[in-house]
């Protein structure tokens, strides 16, 4: 028992240890940022996993820009042609739509130049408003001299569509049809015969309910029926894709475009294989994979449609249907049409066959078919392989994953490059993949969703770190409450609660970019970096007889003129400041903080000071038991907007107007005026800009009086007369000022004659 007691201990020890550390681990800022990217990442992977319209359309954005970077090359000669009814076509043989005659004399002609095949992009699912039949009813109710003389002429004459009908019998003619969801009786007639291995195709294709189609004698004429519907999964009014196969349920029917291709090469009907098929595996969700028309494979989307891979439209591919009809014409038309599929359509204005294309091209909807073709006939396909949405999930999980952990390890700004290289690699990736594997991989889902992951973890630690900078001022104000006991013990009147009215000059200082700092550091570095700083400035303030009042992190609140009299507290403030930026100096040039040591992409550390004097109130502030000696008032507060609008003006050491009357030896440079909150008039503000031996000498003096010839132009609204002098203040002004004539230059511009400024960028 003994034994067993002895052991249970430090079992009991390690188990309380590992469950208090666990415990730290999920109360630390790691652990809730490691949260808040699990969650980001399983929001953003299951609206991916939905994927909602929005994200579909920037996919498919992308892609149009991947075409308009590299469209389909146009090919040697490709044996396509559109005979364009176009508007010289219409001015020359009327409006449309044109007597079945003329339809009937353009299809004979061509079948005499020697096209391959013939499809029309056009629905004829009327009968000829201008065949014979239908005028002989019009005549013989009109009350006509030569009525009857008329009639016997018209019926002589052959009925239009009968004459259309024959034309395409003599040459190989595809018609279209148009299916639709508003249900009807009417269904066109199948041509192909259809041989599929896997799944049925007629089991996976979306049904239509109705169809507009040709008339029974132009479809029963015809060599082929193929539909001219485009995607329905398109947005945007933009042409991405072509159905290929459509179905009412029971059978299937080709588009135009495979019907063309058949015909044109003399097959009887085509092959379509889905999943299920012999080498493919049944994962369980019906598609179809291809389908092979003659010699020619073509692969499909997994409900029968086919990615359009634009080429710019060519006016090569156009040949008018008024050039086609003149005899005058009949060789140069041979050569253009011997032997090609030959799609007949209108880009005539005011038809209303004009289609957007990812390419940013308007075409007529039979470019868009003989696109089709041409691709096909080329084999030059775009594909979206079927494990491209799994491959995109697990990419935004990956990526998002990598980023979140490098925001972990290594900080925001090294993680804000890594950001940026995984969207340069995403879209990289993606664009290899479309130029050389022809394959449709999405890079903006996995990119946002990277970048956002990013800024959800960032914005984590960000909140942990502005928390620890609070602990961190409150440890500061913790540990320098006993000092400033030991101060006061030498006036044991000071001890009691309450105060007094006195004149002060207080001073503010802050470190820039602090948080950058603190998350690029661990806590016992950070510790570190704060001390090394605030030991010499805080020496530089107390040679100087001020009183330190607090710490607050990285910045230091300190006046002068209390608890013990200073006959000249502005100057010695001014004289302290002055230090302090003599002092950041030397230690960023001896690299003190070890920060180019280590790397970091800006290692100097750069403060800001405010001066303010007036009245105010100090004395031992708090409780019977605890307290401390400090200042409250108006003048604190001014300290302090002052010290946080020296980042507006450039300069790190900025003064009120106070403090530049209360010192006048020491060299101040008029800067400008800002609202302060509460104040009816603006608070003028001064650049500290040295000491009173550079305050006497002429470089000061020369700068004092172009400085002072800066402001009156800039109040005459003088630009070009500002834009010199500021030059010339420049020359002379020490490099701490700098930024401070940066400030001015971004004013200077505002002039509506000023010249373009020029920005010094070694200050400020």
């Amino acid at each position: 028992m003994r034994l067993l007691s002895r052991g249970a201990h430090p079992l009991l020890g390690r188990a309380v240890r590992g469950w208090v550390r666990l415990r730290r681990l999920f109360r630390g800022k790691y652990m809730r940022a490691v949260l808040a990217a699990l969650a980001t990442l399983i929001a953003l992977t299951a609206l991916r996993t939905y994927e909602p319209r929005i994200v579909t359309e920037t996919k498919e954005r992308a892609f149009d820009a991947y075409q308009r970077l590299a469209p389909r090359p146009p090919g040697n000669d490709l044996p396509v042609r559109i005979v364009d009814i176009d508007d010289a076509s219409l001015a020359a043989f009327g409006q449309w739509p044109w007597p079945r005659t003329r339809l009937a004399a353009l299809t004979k002609r061509l079948g005499e130049l020697g096209a391959g095949v013939i499809a029309y992009d056009i629905i004829f699912s009327e009968p000829d408003r201008t065949t014979p039949e239908r005028l002989i009813a019009d005549i013989a109710a009109a009350d006509l001299p030569d009525r009857d003389r008329a009639v016997a002429l018209l019926k002589s004459l052959p009925d239009h569509d009968t004459s259309f009908a024959e034309a395409m019998q003599q040459t190989p003619t595809v018609l279209g049809f148009a299916a639709s969801l508003r249900p009807n009786e009417t269904r066109p007639t199948v041509k192909t015969g259809l041989a599929f291995v896997g799944v049925a195709p007629a089991n996976v294709l979306p049904p239509f309910r109705g169809a507009v189609s040709n008339l029974p004698q132009l479809d029963a004429a015809a060599a082929g029926v193929g539909a001219i519907n485009l995607s329905a999964s398109d947005r945007g009014g933009v042409v991405r894709r072509l159905p290929m196969l459509l179905s009412d349920g029971a059978r299937v029917y080709p588009s135009l475009a495979v019907e063309a291709l058949r015909v044109a090469q003399g097959q009887k009907g085509v092959i379509i294989r889905g999943t299920g098929a012999s080498g493919d595996d049944d994962v369980g969700d019906a598609a179809l994979v291809d389908m092979r028309i003659g010699q020619f494979k073509l692969p499909l989307t997994q409900d029968g449609e086919a990615w359009l891979y634009f080429n710019r439209d060519r006016p090569d591919r156009y040949v008018s249907a008024k050039d086609v009809l003149d005899p005058a014409q009949t060789e140069q038309m041979r050569d253009r049409l011997e032997g090609t599929i030959v799609l007949i359509g209108t880009s005539a204005s005011g038809l209303g066959d004009a289609r957007a294309t990812p390419i940013g091209q308007v075409m007529p909807g039979v470019a868009i078919q003989a696109q089709m073709i041409e691709q096909i006939v080329s084999q030059e396909f775009l594909e979206r392989p079927d494990w491209a949405n799994g491959f995109e999930i697990v990419m935004t999980l990956l990526l998002g994953s990598l980023v979140a952990a490098l925001v972990l390890i290594a900080g925001a700004r090294f993680s804000l490059v890594a950001c940026a290289l995984v969207f340069v690699g995403a879209i990289g990736g993606s664009w290899i993949a479309f130029s050389h594997f022809r394959l449709l991989i999405d890079p903006v889902y996995p990119s946002l969703a990277t970048l956002l992951t990013y800024i959800a973890v960032e914005r984590v630690l960000h909140t942990a770190s502005d928390r620890e900078k609070k602990f961190v001022r409150q440890a500061f104000g913790q540990y320098l409450a006993p000092d400033l006991l030991a101060q006061l013990e030498r006036t044991p009147d000071g001890l009691r609660l309450g105060g007094e009215q006195r004149e002060l000059s207080v001073m503010f200082m802050d470190v820039r970019g602090f948080t950058p700092i603190s998350e690029a550091l661990s806590a016992t570095e950070l510790v570190d970096f704060i001390n090394t700083l605030l030991s010499p400035l805080s020496d530089a303030i107390q040679d100087e007889l001020g009183t330190i009042d607090k710490y607050i992190g990285d910045s230091i609140m300190a006046f002068w003129n209390a608890p013990v009299d200073v006959p000249d507290h502005a100057a010695r403030a001014c004289r302290a400041a002055l230090k302090m930026r003599s002092i950041v100096e030397q230690l960023n040039d001896s690299d003190a903080f070890g920060f180019a040591a280590r790397g970091f992409a800006d290692p100097v550390v750069r403060i800001g000071i405010g001066l303010n004097t007036g009245t105010a109130c100090v004395g031992n502030m708090g409780s019977s038991r605890r307290f401390n000696y400090s200042a409250m008032g108006d003048v604190v507060n001014v300290a302090a907007r002052i010290e946080s609008a020296s980042k507006e003006f450039g300069t790190d050491l900025l003064v009120s107007e106070e403090v530049a009357r209360a010192a006048p030896k020491l060299a101040l440079l008029e800067a400008g005026e800002i609202k302060l909150k509460g104040k009816s008039q603006p608070a003028r503000l001064y650049a500290l800009a040295g000491d009173e031996a550079f305050a006497s000498s002429e470089t000061f003096a020369e700068l004092q009086r172009l400085h002072r010839g800066l402001l009156d132009a800039l109040a005459a609204g003088d630009g070009v007369r500002a834009h010199a002098i500021l030059a010339m203040c420049r020359t002379l002004a020490p490099p701490a000022l700098a930024g401070l004539y940066n400030h001015f230059a971004r004013r200077v511009a505002t002039l509506a004659d000023a010249p373009r400024p020029v920005l010094d960028h070694t200050g400020g």
